[in-house]
């Protein structure tokens, strides 16, 4: 084992310390993984945990659990949170969600089923659980359930000195704060200042004084979406969120509002190539069938309308799964979410999803084909060729952005002529071919 063990002092997660981790839970030697895995940032470790297979990771979750603290719990993926919370024990979890703020442990209410929330919300302290449950009680993908509950004010009258023998004494604060919020009477926010212009300044200088031009407040009932073009286009790093009467109730800090950014962005390119706004290189064969499939069975009818020959719909409903593919694929490359370590997992994922597209497809448009032209031979060639189309389709689209990666090409700019020209030519010889054999 100590062959294959990464150096502990580097902080690194690449293909030989995801090997070596995984040699190591197969062994069973928990020493070996916290020497492997101590070292590494958090978002890292979760990266890890989804990049091995399921077994794998439950084994190194049983292994490891006891260092499975709230911060790796907040980076891990929405596909798989709910497998790893179902695997931890009780105490291990209660620990986790303790050491997180409100606005991260309701990011994971939000994607569990009812007994998983009310185990979560029974680990919280009271004053926690009442303030989580108020955010989840605004409405999903507002400003609500993003906002941290946890904010740092000062009475708009105070001075700079005032405010820092304050955050001297103030406990508990914020883990991460970047302004002080000027409030009134009736707890209503009128303005911020930030900590280095609080520290750079004399401590009978008014905070008044030192508030910034970018103040701004947000509704709790706003879209979140609202919420990520305010931040970016206002260059804004925390923006304080009020209720209807414009009371203060919590804060929503930059790094929350990239990730609605983000995800914004991700959801509309995935949504783009017909993908589903879920779609993830650790779902199953069956759930990233039952997430293209409609829109390929939308593209078969509408290609059936366009053309007046029935090859080009092979073709065309190939490209369009090519396509689905592609777009997942090149999201995870560019996120680092498809490595050498799980691409082998998830080329078989593509082929099963493919098998099972071009299955359901077959059995439509063969039937079509039967019933229209009076021929089950035809309606079988267009099957078997729709079967095999979508196959060399959905691994096309993972296997030609990983092959142009490794050889230092920009698999966004160059993987969709590839993918486009690789399903029209083999959607025409499969349909040809076949025809050939069963036909004439």
């Amino acid at each position: 084992m100590a062959d294959h063990l990464a150096d502990p002092d580097e902080d690194v997660l690449d293909q030989d310390r995801i090997e070596a981790v995984l040699q190591a839970v197969a062994a069973g030697d928990s020493a070996a993984i916290d020497a492997l895995l101590d070292p590494l940032h958090a978002a890292d470790i979760a990266d890890l945990l989804e990049q091995i297979g399921g077994p794998d990771r439950r084994a190194l979750i049983r292994l490891w659990s006891h260092e499975i603290d709230g911060e790796i719990l907040s980076e891990i993926s929405d596909a798989i949170r709910e497998e790893v919370i179902e695997s931890l024990p009780r105490d291990v979890l209660a620990e986790a969600v303790r050491d997180l703020e409100t606005d991260d442990v309701v990011d994971i209410l939000e994607d569990l089923d009812a007994p998983q929330q009310g185990m979560i919300l029974a680990a919280l302290t009271e004053a926690d659980r009442v303030a989580v449950e108020q955010a989840m009680a605004y409405p999903e993908y507002s400003a609500g359930r993003l906002m941290q509950r946890e904010t740092v004010v000062a009475p708009e009258h105070w001075t700079v000195g005032e405010a820092i023998d304050f955050l001297r004494v103030a406990d508990p604060l914020p883990d991460q704060f970047y302004h002080v919020i000027l409030v009134n009477p009736r707890m209503q926010p009128v303005g911020y200042a930030t900590l280095g212009r609080i520290l750079s300044s004399g401590r009978e200088v008014p905070l008044r004084d030192i508030v910034e031009a970018s103040f701004r407040t947000i509704e709790a009932t706003d879209p979140e979406a609202d919420v990520a073009y305010i931040f970016n286009q206002y260059h804004l790093i925390s923006c304080p969120v009020v209720d209807a009467a414009g009371r203060l109730v919590g804060v929503i800090t930059i790094d929350d509002a990239m990730n609605v950014l983000d995800e914004e962005h991700a959801e509309d390119m995935l949504r783009l190539a017909g993908v589903g706004d879920e779609a993830s290189v650790s779902d199953n064969a069956f759930k990233t069938m039952k997430q293209r499939l409609p829109w390929l069975v939308v593209n078969l009818f509408t290609a059936s309308l366009s053309v007046a020959a029935l090859m080009p719909i092979v073709a065309s409903t190939g490209g369009i799964a090519g396509t689905q593919s592609l777009a997942v694929a090149v999201r995870a490359l560019a996120t680092r979410d498809l490595t050498a370590a799980n691409a082998r997992r998830v080329i078989w994922r593509e082929l099963g999803a493919g098998v099972l597209n071009g299955l359901g497809l077959a059995l439509i448009l063969g039937l079509a084909a039967w019933g229209i032209f009076g021929d089950w031979k035809l309606g079988l060639v267009l099957g078997m060729a729709m079967i095999v189309n979508q196959i060399v389709a959905a691994l096309g689209g993972v296997l030609v952005p990983l092959t142009l990666e490794r050889s230092g090409l920009d698999p966004a700019l160059a993987s969709g002529t590839f993918v486009t020209t690789l399903t029209d030519v083999m959607g025409f010889f499969a349909f040809l071919g076949l025809a050939t054999v069963l036909l004439i």
